[in-house]
């Protein structure tokens, strides 16, 4: 018999990890600087992993509920009340990572036919979510100066037709570090209403903020102006703002008839995130904030640091990003960004993200992850100005 053994056709025309194309290029090699991975260049700091040791020498290694332990949904109710609108515990689910919080919304909302709008560029993998439950992915692009990244509004309203069922909105963006203003989080908020189109804000960089005068600051967020009843889901992750990319732990913030729907859907996914990592999450909500208001006030300096290096180079331009921990730069007279970032690794050891990962409108751009020291930035910078002659127009 001569059966296929292929996988049904919506997980075949899924795109592959560009950045993972070329990460794979170049992991394992001592003398490549990766900055192609969003993630911290600090561990998780000792008293969050500490939380998490103890509970497992405390026997903490049974099945949990499926939407968190009552502790951790308490703390996250409290969080969010605090940083945003009135939250209850009936709203909050917790979960084995953002990325899974992003599937779980996505399976609960989004069926065969659906059409949903993506802002772009954007994190693959919420581009490519959409699809993998056989729904439309329509994409509407941010616009580059380099004074910064701003979106069309009116063209963005215009995209949100009657017809569609999720707009995805990555603010701070990865990988343009573009965020989002109160007024128009106001605009979009009063047309999807109109349509009763669902709002799916991605909101893992809402810590990673820098305010134009100084200090650190909670990004504008639709669960500021939005009701408990409106059609807005909130997706999170402990990994960037409290360093623990590793634990895989999230959260979803949704009205309380979802939440219960999304309860059967992580039984029938991953029943239930560990319980000892839930213990470290508890303290990294309860206990966190100097970690946070440190890891912003790292992040500035490097953000200003890389920015002003990249904008010295000859052909690039970059915009100072408001949030996140990316500088998304263009390069002039370079139009293949893969070829580009594998031959960066290859003759120069420095591993960057290539902008075609994020969508045609990526495409001339190259994403450097800045969560790491100026020193190790600067052994990053004399490598690219050293390549850039030869690099600039790849093959």
């Amino acid at each position: 018999m001569n059966f296929d053994l292929t996988a049904r056709s919506a997980v075949l025309d899924l795109r592959a990890s560009k950045i993972r194309e070329v990460a794979n290029a170049g992991m394992g090699r001592d003398d490549v600087l990766p900055f192609w991975f969003g993630e911290p260049d600090e561990v998780t700091p000792d008293f969050i992993r500490r939380a998490a040791i103890e509970a497992l020498e405390a026997g903490d290694t049974f099945y949990t509920q499926n939407l968190g332990i009552p502790p951790l949904r308490e703390s996250l109710a409290r969080y969010v009340s605090r940083l945003h609108r009135a939250t209850s515990v009936d709203e909050i689910t917790v979960t084995n990572s953002g990325m899974s919080a992003l599937m779980l919304v996505t399976q609960a909302l989004v069926g065969p036919g659906d059409r949903t709008v993506i802002v772009t560029p954007m994190w693959p993998n919420l581009v490519e979510i959409p699809k993998i439950m056989g729904a439309q992915a329509v994409t509407f692009p941010l616009t580059f100066a380099r004074s910064g990244w701003t979106i069309d509004l009116d063209g963005l309203l215009a995209t949100l037709t009657p017809d569609t069922r999720v707009l995805y909105l990555n603010a701070p963006n990865n990988p343009t570090g573009w965020t989002i203003t109160a007024d128009e989080q106001r605009a979009i908020l009063a047309h999807c209403r109109k349509h009763g189109i669902w709002i799916l804000a991605d909101d893992a960089y809402e810590r990673l903020s820098y305010p134009a005068g100084g200090g650190q600051g909670v990004a504008p967020s639709f669960l500021d102006i939005a009701s408990a009843d409106d059609r807005i889901v909130s997706t999170n992750t402990f990994s960037k703002s409290w360093l623990m990319t590793g634990f895989r732990l999230g959260w979803i913030v949704a009205p309380a008839p979802l939440t219960e729907q999304i309860a059967k859907l992580v039984e029938y996914n991953t029943s239930c995130a560990p319980g000892f990592i839930q213990r470290a999450g508890i303290v990294a909500v309860e206990q966190g904030e100097p970690v946070i208001a440190h890891t912003v006030d790292r992040f500035r300096v490097a953000r200003d640091h890389l920015v002003a290096g990249l904008n010295a180079l000859p052909g690039i331009e970059c915009a100072l990003p408001g949030g996140a921990m990316y500088a998304f730069f263009r390069v002039d007279g370079m139009n293949d960004s893969l070829a580009f970032c594998k031959r960066l690794v290859a003759e120069a050891g420095l591993g960057l993200a290539p902008g075609i990962a994020f969508g045609p409108e990526g495409e001339g751009f190259v994403r450097w992850c800045f969560a790491s020291d100026t020193q190790r930035l600067d052994l990053g910078l004399e490598r690219l100005a050293g390549a850039l002659p030869r690099l600039r127009v790849a093959a």
